[in-house]
């Protein structure tokens, strides 16, 4: 369902409505800090705590009632609404969808369009980027995004289906949208940023596991991608990040196409300083977008496939 209609944006989205109750609560916890002078540390990261549990729990609790009650009524439904539930989950086509539409505007030679597509997607400063770095930057949020849009969610929810999927993507969009180490967050979003390094801490590190093994499977059809480098950068960079999970799938992905990704860049015109991953083999090119995404959707397949084959393993062991 996913690579067929991906995240609809004409219809309500469950992850919209989890950003909105994280809006609601930060504005109501947190309130205005500009300003505001002797703020208490302490009891932002407290009530940061509190906003984290609140999010948690009531995403829990809805998204097992809705299955609950569809599973009352009729089987049929309720395997119906798990599985729209389950494709709400996962995010492979619209990254690629948003990942390429900065690709087809750079083909146009459209840089402002390109600069501005690419803004939808990453949290930097568009504005200075030229053509390769807005290629680089591109390929960086599929890679990364590899394990925490898709991989990961596929993994938690193979374990614990849509609740503990629907918990997995709060826990994520809380860190995305608190896990800031700036003046306003850097304390009510501290238990958010942390509690999403431990739920993609295994994750993270499977995903570029994974990912090297599509690698492998995709030097057998083309030439463009490395799995010997894959491994090699990946070993020696996949903690270049300041988040110990960031790196992992990017290092990977460097390694397979040959690029130099990371570095410095502009957040909220602020420089942030970054270590570089991978090695410059050659310049970045366009089409590097579509090969991260390839790599990408290759990486899901081989998840799904072993997911189905150790879920049959287990229903064998379960029925012998």
């Amino acid at each position: 369902m996913d690579q067929i209609i991906g995240d609809p944006y004409n219809i309500p989205h469950p992850i919209r409505y989890i950003g909105n109750l994280i809006s609601v609560l930060e504005k109501s916890l947190l309130g205005k800090t500009k300003g505001i002078p002797d703020r208490n540390a302490g009891k932002e990261k407290r009530r940061g705590v509190l906003l984290w549990f609140i999010v948690t729990i009531t995403t829990c609790l809805i998204t097992f009632l809705v299955l609950f009650a569809a599973y009352i009524i009729n089987r049929y439904l309720g395997l119906a609404i798990e599985a729209i539930l389950t494709c709400y989950i996962l995010a492979a086509r619209s990254l690629c969808k948003e990942s390429m539409a900065v690709s087809k505007e750079l083909k146009k030679g459209d840089i402002p369009a390109a600069r501005y597509s690419l803004s939808m997607i990453v949290g930097r400063d568009t504005a200075e980027l030229n053509g390769e770095e807005i290629i680089k930057a591109a390929v960086e949020t599929v890679s990364e995004n590899t394990s925490d849009g898709v991989i990961a969610p596929l993994i938690y929810t193979a374990i614990g289906g849509p609740v503990l999927g629907f918990l997995y993507k709060a826990v994520n969009t809380m860190d995305s949208m608190l896990g800031y180490k700036n003046d306003r967050f850097e304390n009510f979003g501290f238990f958010a940023a942390k509690a999403d390094d431990v739920f993609n801490f295994l994750p993270s590190r499977i995903s570029a596991l994974l990912m090297i093994a599509g690698t492998l499977v995709l030097r057998l059809f083309s030439r463009d991608y490395d799995p010997v480098r894959a491994a090699t950068v990946w070993k020696r960079d996949r903690l270049n990040h300041r988040s110990p999970n960031s790196a992992q799938t990017e290092s990977v992905c460097a390694g397979a196409l040959g690029l130099k990704l990371g570095g410095p860049h502009l957040y909220g015109g602020v420089m942030v300083d970054k270590p570089f991953i991978g090695d410059e083999k050659r310049k970045a090119e366009i089409r590097d977008v579509a090969r991260s995404n390839n790599l990408m959707f290759m990486t899901e397949g081989i998840t799904v496939f072993l997911i189905l084959i150790i879920s049959a393993l287990i229903y064998i062991a379960c029925n012998f």
